[in-house]
């Protein structure tokens, strides 16, 4: 069983996908978008349909107090569309300080700003969906 996890940022969607056992979360890419949501959403379907994933983690940027700002809002907005493309469920899943432990972990591994830069979401992703997996285990 297959899952995609998903980082949803203003200009950079980062994916993951897990093991066929469902056990692991590994990175996939970050896929850049701008102004229409249509785009990343068709190609995540791509992936979803090539890796056979049954269901997509959403990563939910709630408040440190657990409201929903308006990053929170375009994600759900995003996790709508998501479902519509994809036809699988969309899971939220509450990401607050995923890009934070993805940071430290990656100045941990002493990589370059412009490496952090290019990978952080993609790093997130892999975060939100372990924390989803490690929960159904």
């Amino acid at each position: 069983m297959r899952i995609l996890g998903i980082d949803f940022g203003d200009g950079r969607i980062g994916v993951a996908v897990s093991d066929p056992l469902g056990w692991t979360a590994q990175g996939l890419e970050t896929i850049q978008w701008k102004d229409s949501m249509r785009r990343p959403a068709e190609k995540i379907k791509e992936l979803a349909d090539r890796y056979g994933a049954e269901k997509i983690i959403l990563g939910l940027p709630k408040n440190m107090n657990g409201t929903l700002g308006p990053s929170a809002e375009k994600a759900l907005e995003f996790g709508e569309l998501l479902s519509k493309t994809t036809g699988l469920e969309v899971i939220k899943w509450d990401e607050r300080l995923t890009t934070v432990a993805a940071q430290r972990a990656m100045l941990e591994a002493d990589l370059s700003r412009s490496k952090r830069k290019k990978i952080v979401d993609k790093i997130a992703a892999t975060y939100i969906l372990q924390g989803y997996l490690d929960s159904i285990y």
